[in-house]
């Protein structure tokens, strides 16, 4: 393998979904080629990479046989199991890095990581199987949400619970898993903060995001959001993650605005994220293509935000009005070429352009 990648390098990306798919059109503007690897024959990212392997992240021969066809790995999500790139890392570099993969699997590892750094988190309580439950809420006491401890993403594998009289439903929800019981914070906004981080340990951050939610699911993010103070403040603590985990590629970190300023650390996710796709138009360089760069071994791209963005996404049979969305004026949108509009699946996004006072478009590195 030539490190840096030259144009023309070959990367391969575990999972064939949205993310996968702009990453690998990122790729193609670098000179760079892509290798999707997904069970899903149906995989959006497959119908914008030059080559795909379709088969079980348990198949060993077919990671074999992907991890010896390229020259890196990433990955677009976080649930890609351990044993497929323990194989993997035996045949090319994996970045982010396995440890950074291994604390986003679990939400408890992930609440010890923020514990071990010194960082902000709503109380939790470890919850050994549902039959706990009522412990737990006994202790943490309050409105809390009990979160499965793997495998949750868009308000998945979460249930609310209010106060005792909701204990009984959890636990039936929950049976012998495991989970954390997870204090319900009255924040003020949630928000996120895009960083990337190369090789070198330079590291670069877009501005900070205002994400509204329904359902669990991401609906909006407006960027730029925040004062100069917090900005900083999620910059440093989205730093001190990466550096903690050696971290190489994009990561986002999901936050909680509280009503006096201060921030607290809801989830990180070691991939390119959702709140960040605003960056496509807003920015010269895209959450996308820091990504791309940083695993290659790139120089990283500035942050700077040129123009306001507000991202909507669609869900389900929202995307159905794409005619109307391609009408309207100072917007851009993007469809993932998914089949079915089902209820809660992200089918595609738009984003929508202001002018940016000149104050705001200076970039942030570290």
């Amino acid at each position: 393998m030539s490190w840096p990648l030259p144009p023309g390098g070959l990367v391969g990306v575990l999972g064939g979904g949205q993310l996968g798919r702009m990453l690998a059109m990122a790729a193609a503007k670098l000179g760079l080629r892509t290798h999707i690897y997904a069970p899903e024959a149906d995989s959006p990212a497959f119908d914008a990479s030059p080559r795909h392997t379709c088969a079980p992240y348990e198949d060993i021969a077919a990671l074999r046989a992907f991890g010896a066809a390229v020259d890196v790995v990433t990955y677009e999500f976080e649930n890609v199991p351990a044993l497929s790139v323990a194989v993997l890392e035996e045949l090319a570099p994996v970045y982010p890095p396995r440890r950074a993969l291994a604390a986003a699997q679990d939400r408890l590892a992930e609440r010890r990581l923020l514990q071990s750094l010194g960082l902000p988190h709503a109380p939790f309580r470890f919850v050994e199987k549902g039959a706990a439950a009522g412990a737990a809420h006994q202790a943490l006491g309050g409105p809390a949400f009990l979160k499965k401890l793997r495998e949750g993403y868009d308000g998945r594998g979460q249930f609310r619970i209010e106060g005792e009289h909701d204990l009984a439903a959890a636990a039936d929800w929950l049976g012998d898993a495991p989970a954390i019981l997870e204090a319900a914070v009255p924040f003020a906004f949630e928000c996120s903060v895009i960083g990337a981080r190369g090789a070198d340990g330079a590291a670069v951050f877009y501005p900070l995001t205002r994400n509204e939610h329904r359902d669990g699911i991401l609906r909006t993010s407006i960027a730029p959001a925040g004062t100069p103070a917090l900005q900083e403040a999620a910059q440093d603590i989205a730093a001190r993650i990466m550096a903690e985990l050696g971290y190489v590629g994009v990561i986002g970190v999901e936050l909680f605005a509280l009503e006096g300023g201060a921030l607290m650390v809801n989830e990180i996710a070691p991939r390119v994220h959702n709140s960040g796709h605003w960056t496509l138009e807003a920015c010269a360089v895209s959450q996308f293509e820091n990504h791309i760069r940083a695993v290659a071994g790139w120089p990283l791209g500035a942050p700077a935000q040129h123009s306001a963005a507000v991202m909507t996404n669609l869900i389900g049979d929202e995307v159905l009005s794409w005619r109307e969305r391609l009408a309207a004026a100072g917007a851009s949108l993007h469809l993932y070429g998914k089949g079915e509009p089902r209820a809660g699946r992200k089918m595609g996004h738009y984003t929508a352009l202001a002018p940016l006072p000149q104050e705001r478009r200076a970039p942030t590195t570290r």
